[in-house]
């Protein structure tokens, strides 16, 4: 696989190995995401279909499978071990492919990204907001890191590799008139039963 960017490469590499072990589904870990899971999708239920951005080892799948067991989960990965790890699940039919060359087969009730847009090189950002928007038939979820101005922080001790901004004010202006917002919130890294990595979530839907 070619890639365009840096951040691509980084995550097909090595390094998105390393995150991989880093991040096994502990019963810890799936019991907060799915508590995380239920909380971002109180506005959204019924969710007939899912499809996630970059979804390593299937977290988020296994998070929305226990909350909505009946949705239709796909997904896509860059990491190939991370990918293949996913499908071992056996709940999502999930793809390895960067989210920059990706065509989605269908559309989907709900689009979703996790803790991906601030690894990405924010000159193609726009197109993967217009990836998120053009596969959703109804509702866009995001679940970032929050910052109201762009901002770049030193990642694990590298440059380039985690961008903070305003990932959902940015959608809503750049769909203005089509996307609206739902629901938002924030996960503190101290709470004892939705803990996550204070990440803010976002949730959107499409009104044309």
């Amino acid at each position: 696989m070619t890639y365009r960017t840096e951040q691509e490469a980084f995550w097909a590499g090595e390094f998105g190995d390393a995150y991989r072990e880093r991040c096994a589904l502990s019963d810890d870990l799936v019991a907060a995401r799915t508590n995380c899971m239920a909380r971002m999708l109180k506005q959204a239920a019924p969710v007939k279909s899912a499809f996630e951005v970059g979804c390593n080892i299937g977290l988020n799948l296994v998070a929305m499978k226990r909350v909505s067991p009946a949705t239709q989960l796909s997904a896509i990965e860059i990491n190939d071990t991370s990918a293949e790890a996913a499908r071992q699940l056996g709940i999502a039919d999930v793809e390895t492919a960067s989210a920059l060359s990706y065509a989605p087969k269908q559309t989907y009730d709900l689009t979703m990204i996790c803790g991906v847009l601030i690894h990405m090189n924010p000159e193609v950002l726009p197109e993967i907001y217009d990836l998120l928007f053009n596969a959703s038939d109804r509702l866009i979820l995001l679940f970032e890191y929050y910052n109201p101005t762009p901002v770049e922080v030193n990642y694990r001790g590298h440059e380039g590799r985690l961008f903070k901004r305003d990932f959902a004010g940015e959608m809503l202006d750049r769909f203005s008139g089509r996307l609206k917002l739902l629901d938002y919130g924030f996960f503190y890294h101290r709470d004892p039963i939705a803990r996550s990595d204070d990440g803010t979530f976002f949730l959107m839907e499409k009104t044309g």
